[in-house]
């Protein structure tokens, strides 16, 4: 598969990057992507947000699903806002970015930053399975927060996934699931079947991860 330069200069295994934030990408994908998403209730409250976007913007999902989250860089900051086109039509040379500033939680950990790489490692009965990833973009406003990561790595599916959490009008808060993910080549399309099954009971998990039913 042909490998793409990020606007930060690192390299992730899909071309679509931003994908997650493109409705129409996610209604008519390429040949071969699946788009999925999922929505879960996590309460109400300004304090369930806040404490729900802490964890969420410190790996929080990723553990709870049952990832060891290992060989965190620092990230640059630097955000994915989309192509740029001059008034001839084509991409411009230079990219514009907006950049974010580094946050931290109480506990003085790192808030996922744009540009960040880690690598999910999850063990199973079989052995374990690591996956790199890329921080493609952060969001952080007032009522909304959240990220999506690039696959950055060989794996058994290439593609983006992004966790926004939502602190709603009616005070609700709720975390949104997307993903917009292929197969890799060669024999991981055989087993597809199977890639899906375990994406699905993976996206449960991720569901579950800040929700105060399912406690850690």
């Amino acid at each position: 598969m042909t490998r793409r330069s990020t606007f930060t200069d690192q390299s992730v295994t899909y071309g679509a990057i931003g994908a997650t934030l493109d409705a129409d990408f996610l209604r008519y994908p390429p040949k071969g992507f699946r788009p999925a998403e999922d929505t879960v209730k996590l309460g109400s409250g300004r304090d369930r947000f806040e404490r729900a976007a802490e964890s969420l913007m410190t790996w929080g999902v990723q553990r709870g699903a049952g990832f060891e989250v290992a060989d965190v860089s620092t990230g640059t900051g630097a955000q994915y806002t989309g192509i740029s086109y001059g008034a001839d039509g084509l991409p411009l040379a230079e990219q514009p970015s907006s950049r974010t500033e580094q946050r931290y939680s109480a506990d003085g950990e790192a808030y996922l930053a744009a540009g960040m790489t880690a690598t999910l490692v999850e063990r199973g009965r079989f052995g374990k399975r690591s996956l790199p990833v890329l921080v493609v973009y952060v969001v952080d406003e007032p009522q909304r927060v959240g990220f999506a990561y690039g696959t950055a790595g060989e794996g058994a599916e290439h593609g983006e996934e992004s966790f926004i959490l939502e602190h709603r009008d009616d005070d609700s808060v709720w975390l949104t699931i997307r993903s917009v993910l292929e197969p890799a080549q060669g024999f991981a399309r055989v087993l597809a079947p199977l890639v899906r099954h375990r994406r699905r009971a993976l996206t449960q998990r991720e569901l579950r991860a800040l929700h105060p039913a399912f406690p850690v």
